[in-house]
């Protein structure tokens, strides 16, 4: 989740600078990487992230004023296919997270729960339909719980029954993360 975010955070800065290739490439190899050593490997996911490169680099070659009519038509084309991919493939990821936590973590109970929502609103960011944060949808459904991230490394899971408990998500340096949760209120 932490690789997630960081990684939307650095392209969006990288994408200000068109000649910062190579450094937006080597941060979605690095991402790649983080997600072998934090959940294992998945062909989807290093599908879904090299799309999301794909699509940033076509962008950023949307804005040369200098692009010909018929390439910037080529370039529309493609990133309709490329967003249709992409949106097919962050549900097979999301079922893959989610399978994978529920395995490694079962005896955590809300932490795990808070990690499957945030870490599925995380994956939301490479869906084609995001127009920026303000757009960022803020809480998912998790099985019969609802996961609310709050911002500033806060979330909230709600169980069916209306009971609260308010997580805290601790960043361990490059190290990873690990989330705290407590019951709240009814």
């Amino acid at each position: 989740m932490v690789g997630l975010n960081d990684y939307q955070v650095e392209m969006h800065t990288l994408a200000a600078n068109p000649e910062l290739w190579p450094y937006r490439q080597r941060t979605a190899e690095s991402l790649k990487t983080t997600h072998v050593v934090t959940m294992g490997g998945s062909t989807e996911f290093n599908r879904l992230v090299s799309l999301d490169l794909r699509r940033r680099e076509y962008l950023i070659a949307l804005r040369d004023p200098l692009l010909k009519p018929e390439r910037e038509r080529e370039i529309q084309e493609e990133l309709v296919r490329l967003n249709k991919e992409a949106d097919g493939l962050i549900a097979i990821v999301k079922r893959q997270v989610a399978s994978t936590m529920v395995r490694g973590e079962q005896s955590q109970g809300m932490a795990a729960v808070a990690t499957v929502g945030l870490l599925d609103l995380a994956l939301n960011d490479f869906s084609s339909d995001v127009n920026g944060a303000d757009a960022r949808t803020r809480s998912t459904k998790i099985g019969e719980f609802i996961v609310t991230d709050v911002g500033d490394s806060r979330s909230m899971v709600t169980t069916a029954d209306g009971r609260t408990y308010r997580c805290l998500t601790t960043h361990f340096g490059e190290d990873g993360a690990g989330i705290s949760c407590e019951s709240g209120s009814k």
